[in-house]
């Protein structure tokens, strides 16, 4: 069996329009549509409009006697696939992969209609079209199944056990062999294996393994081949790591026998300023991001992760735990997937363990995101059915479902109505009668601790426990509080915190380094997303506050790390609590702001940023954040001292100043002799830079900064950037992390935001790339790819 990549050939229309544009796979169409006030997607798709959507491509297929088909990760819209105008193929789930067949031999002249029209369909942006890669299959009449290898990790103890199953598609099994051979970082075959072939197990002996963990991510490489006496048929090779996984309210999560607290990151598929389109490059950037941050668990948020994504955690070592869907059979929106439930959840649950269950980095599957009706009998009913679904097709990784106790409590007091003819953030804060997850966060957003008030009520334990009873892990949106308590009520009981707000995790971590049953906090979010506009972004004066922000808004604003991958002074938090800060870090609220009444929001513990370069703010009052984990520090402006103060279990203190440019400096104190310290400094005179990161993959990654010679960025100095790109490269995408614009991610000009932008090159073909960038204030700068 061979897959080769099937993404350069192809172009794309609306369907409405007659001429069509080259393209590369993968692609969003979404993003380049025009976005309005009134799109009908509102503030849970971005503003952005929908559009049905032709890709075409025409192919010719040698006639060698192999078998093709193609295979598709994810197609975002109602999919219908014709070769040679017969449909060969549909789809209505988004994320799930799906394979159609291609002739055995002449022309093929493939299209792909999406139809992504009908919104909102979602509570977030979903891009629209062929947003995820293309491959091409080929195999002989006897081959192994798509779906054909299952490596399980059987004992780590002396020589590591790992079983492998096969199943083989056309199998005589007097004449078919299969052989395992496992291999090291090096090469070096370090197990082999051979059994006659059908439905074969073998089993590999690995002396001396080396075991995979996110702090230690060791993987083999297992070469399968289907011999037909002397005739190689058929070869697979996959990455495979040797670990276990076992979870119990006693020992906890539990890692090749090693407790594990997960330290987690809740992250939506779309990639910042490419839309939805997923790149192996922009994926591997965000999971090393990720990591360095310190994070090292990743929950998709809230559907199955891409295979490039899964691939970045397995070889940079992170955990994952994947989410099958948000919505079961009550709709959250006008048109989503929720009347199709009972008739798509077996193969949407299918297509995800069979594409993760080889992967080591994935340690659990989530059934569901905060699904209302799951405290209802037949809510019940579908837990119990989608869960051991799951452990029949993977019996190796424990399940877990994401519950918000307020909607199941309003959902069993007869108010989950679920208004879908216009859910929309601004009618729903005014007359709240839909118990959807929107206005939940409305509720947690206005009302604060609310949540955890009526997470701790008894109906919201009698209305979950039946559900808990369905899969082994409990996941607790929003409510920790009911930690300690369930401890005692529910002794047998896993929890997780599977969301959370960022701020509350100072109160969090000592629980779930306390308590043994309690596994690890999922902040939402680690990453920033489009859509679900300003759930967390500050706004200031009379700048509208609260929930669901109207157009040009275009991010949530609640990611510990902006879409263009910025770590907030958010992160800080959670760095302190884990006890990863090395040094005190500084934080200061944005300085353009000072003065002006300010409206926070619950889902960003801080607007504060890592900057002391605020030109034209002189004199102005300065609100600073010093994080750290160490007893006191001490602050220091140009050589003086603003004062020595404690820390606390907070672990930030504050200071104001009025602002003069220079350097900040932290200096943290332990038993009272000074143990570290940072600094942040102003910047002189800034251009334009453009800084390359080294991801590889399919695409590079451009930061374009508004910085001094030393790489300070100034704040208050954006500027337009117009960005060229020379053959053989394109500009895939161009933007910054602007809460609200109406600039577009398509464009080659874009304004940057706190002095950044992110552009994305991809190659189209072999030769260096320059990319130029020029500013209308700020001079110009190139780079060579």
């Amino acid at each position: 069996m061979t897959t080769t990549p099937f993404t350069d050939g192809w172009t794309v229309r609306r369907a409405s329009e007659t001429v069509a544009t080259p393209v590369l796979l993968p692609h969003d169409a979404m993003i380049a549509e025009p976005r309005s006030a009134t799109a009908p997607s509102g503030s849970h798709g971005a503003y952005f409009p929908g559009g049905r959507y032709i890709y075409a491509k025409t192919w010719a297929v040698p006639a060698d006697g192999l078998q093709r088909s193609l295979v598709f990760e994810g197609v975002y819209g109602d999919t219908e696939i014709r070769v040679n105008n017969e449909v060969v193929g549909t789809s209505i789930s988004g994320y799930r992969e799906f394979s159609v067949p291609l002739p055995s031999a002449g022309t093929a002249h493939i299209e792909v209609e999406v139809d992504n029209s009908h919104l909102p369909n979602s509570r977030w942006y979903t891009g629209s079209g062929i947003y995820r890669p293309v491959w091409l299959s080929e195999v002989a009449a006897q081959h192994i199944l798509p779906d054909g290898l299952r490596f399980t990790t059987v004992s780590i103890d002396g020589p590591a056990l790992v079983e492998v199953a096969i199943d083989v598609e056309n199998a005589d099994a007097a004449a078919l062999t299969a052989t395992v051979t496992l291999t090291d970082a090096d090469g070096n075959s370090v197990s082999e294996s051979s059994s006659i072939a059908s439905h074969a197990t073998l089993t590999l002996s690995v002396p001396r393994p080396q075991l995979w963990s996110a702090e230690t991510p060791h993987l083999y490489r297992a070469v399968v081949t289907l011999h037909s006496g002397t005739n190689l048929v058929d070869t697979r090779s996959v990455n495979v790591g040797l670990r276990t996984v076992s979870v119990d309210a006693k020992h906890g999560l539990r890692v090749n026998g090693a407790e594990v607290l997960l330290r987690g990151a809740c992250v939506h598929h779309d990639s910042g300023v490419l839309g939805a389109a997923t790149l192996r490059a922009s994926e591997f950037r965000r999971a090393r991001i990720l990591k360095e941050a310190g994070f090292n668990a990743i929950r998709s948020s809230h559907n199955p992760l891409s295979r490039d994504l899964i691939d970045a955690c397995d070889e940079l070592g992170l955990y994952v735990l994947d989410e099958l869907t948000d919505v079961w059979f009550a709709p959250k929106s006008a048109h989503d997937v929720a009347p199709h439930f009972d008739a798509i959840w077996r193969d949407d649950a299918r297509s995800m363990v069979t594409k993760d269950r080889n992967h080591p980095s994935v340690i659990m599957y989530s059934i569901g995101n905060e699904i209302a009706e799951s405290g209802s009998e037949r809510g019940i009913e579908a837990a119990h059915a989608i869960s051991d679904f799951v452990r029949e097709l993977d019996p190796t990784r424990p399940t877990t479902l994401a519950v918000n106790f307020l909607l199941n409590v309003m959902a069993a007091s007869g108010k989950s109505l679920f208004d879908t003819r216009e859910h929309d953030a601004e009618r729903i804060e005014k007359k709240p009668s839909a118990a959807t997850s929107t206005m939940a966060n409305i509720m947690a957003n206005r009302i604060g601790g609310m949540m955890q008030t009526i997470s701790k009520l008894p109906k919201a334990d009698k209305v979950s426990r039946d559900t808990f009873k369905a899969v082994d892990v409990a996941g607790y949106n929003y409510a920790w509080g009911r930690y300690r308590g369930d401890a005692r009520r529910h002794p047998d009981r896993v929890v997780l915190g599977s969301e959370s707000m960022p701020g509350d995790l100072p109160k969090i971590w000592p629980l779930v380094q306390r308590l043994p049953n309690v596994i690890g906090d999922f902040l939402w979010t680690g990453w920033d997303y489009l859509g679900e506009t300003g759930i967390g972004t500050w706004s200031y004066g009379s700048d509208p506050a609260g929930l669901g922000k109207a157009y040009p808004e275009l991010v949530a604003g609640c990611g510990l790390i902006d879409i263009t991958g910025v770590p907030g002074g958010a992160l800080l938090l959670a760095q302190a609590t884990w006890g990863l800060l090395e040094a005190p870090q500084i934080a200061v609220h944005p300085l353009d702001h000072s003065g002006e009444a300010v409206h926070p929001v619950a889902w960003r513990s801080t607007d504060a940023v890592q900057s002391w370069s605020w030109k034209g703010c002189e004199g102005r009052r300065a609100d600073i954040e010093v994080y750290s984990s160490d007893d006191q520090v001490e602050l220091l402006l140009n050589g003086r001292s603003l004062g020595r103060k404690s820390v606390g279990a907070g672990l930030v203190v504050k200071y104001k100043v009025a602002y003069e440019p220079g350097e900040l400096v932290a200096v943290g104190y332990r038993g009272g002799a000074e143990v570290s310290r940072s600094a942040l400094r102003s910047a002189g005179a800034p251009t334009i830079r453009a800084v390359v990161e080294e991801d590889g993959g399919d695409a590079f990654f451009v930061r374009l900064e508004v910085a001094d010679e030393n790489g300070v960025i100034e704040m208050l100095a954006d500027d337009e950037v117009t960005v060229t790109v020379s053959t053989p490269g394109v500009l895939a995408g161009l933007g910054s992390a602007a809460p609200a614009t109406v600039d577009s991610f398509v464009d080659d000009s874009h304004v940057t935001f706190r002095g950044r932008a992110l552009a994305v090159v991809r190659s189209t073909g072999e030769g260096p790339i320059t990319v130029t960038v020029t500013s209308l204030r700020h001079g110009s700068a190139s780079v060579v790819l």
